[in-house]
């Protein structure tokens, strides 16, 4: 674990989580974090793609030996016991939507300067992209390592919305059950730091170059984990709604088809016909 003091809470959570996981799914861990950042300050920045990510990502986490702080939603700390835990696990807490939604990001600075390590989501909710690469992040990351000085470790996550599925908790019971009967692969890769040196600009330029180069970092280790799948998934959640305001431009892989940009009412509604025609096909 790493240097910087480890609620006892925290740690428990880290240790039932693999419990909670391991019927659910075969979670696979791959990449590594280098010695010299393991004692903080750091930022990992993950990509998400269902409810179940928390526990896939805590589970990864106790695996790698790190113990990281998450920005979560509000709702969690206000759940019964879950939010009691949450708190005493010295978690950060993001009001999205309100006027407090701010108050995470100097929360997590402070953290940084205390050499956490601080886990967040860059997308700032499951992403909604149809192909399901990661969608354009929101500059908070980038102003976080700017204002801490802390490096970026990318972290890609893939097969988590093949246990629980967008709408959860609608049909829970029936997704655990076909998770604890198929128990899919569920894929955690530590990528390599993003290099943020060379910005230039305002401060708002550079957080923007910044948010563009975590997600490139986060796509590039997402690559290896979905081999055969760049284009449409094999496990298709039907639940999920479909958004392309967000879609970010992408470098083609070497299997990888380019991925459309919907430039305009038109054209994202003939990419949409197309994305639907694609899931219902399968």
């Amino acid at each position: 674990m790493t240097s910087n003091p480890v609620p006892l809470m925290w740690r428990f959570m880290l240790a039932l989580s693999r419990v909670v996981v391991f019927p659910l799914c075969r979670l696979r861990v791959s990449g590594d974090i280098p010695a010299e950042l393991r004692a903080g300050p750091l930022i990992l920045a993950a990509n998400h793609v269902s409810p179940f990510d928390p526990a896939v990502m805590t589970a990864a986490c106790h695996k790698a030996g790190i113990a990281p702080r998450i920005l979560a939603t509000g709702g969690l700390f206000t759940a019964p016991v879950f939010g009691a835990a949450m708190r005493a696990a010295g978690h950060i807490r993001v009001d999205r939507n309100t006027a407090h939604v701010a108050d995470a990001l100097p929360a997590a600075v402070q953290a940084l300067k205390d050499s956490a390590l601080v886990l967040v989501y860059p997308e700032g909710r499951i992403g909604l992209d149809p192909w399901m690469w990661p969608e354009r992040g929101k500059t908070g990351v980038a102003r976080m390592a700017a204002a801490s000085g802390a490096p970026v470790l990318p972290v890609a996550q893939w097969g988590a919305h093949a246990v629980l599925p967008y709408d959860t908790p609608k049909h829970m019971l029936r997704s655990v059950l076909r998770a604890l009967r198929h128990r899919p692969v569920v894929h955690v890769r530590f990528g390599a730091p993003v290099d943020l040196t060379g910005l230039s600009g305002t401060a708002g330029a550079q957080a923007m170059q910044a948010t563009r180069q975590i997600m490139d970092g986060i796509h590039d280790t997402l690559i290896p984990l979905r081999p055969g799948e760049l284009e449409t998934p094999h496990f298709v959640d039907r639940t999920r709604a479909v958004d392309l305001s967000r879609v970010r431009p992408r470098r083609p892989a070497t299997d990888q088809p380019a991925v459309p940009v919907a430039r305009t009412p038109r054209h994202r509604l003939r990419l949409r016909r197309r994305t639907d025609d694609s899931i219902t096909q399968r």
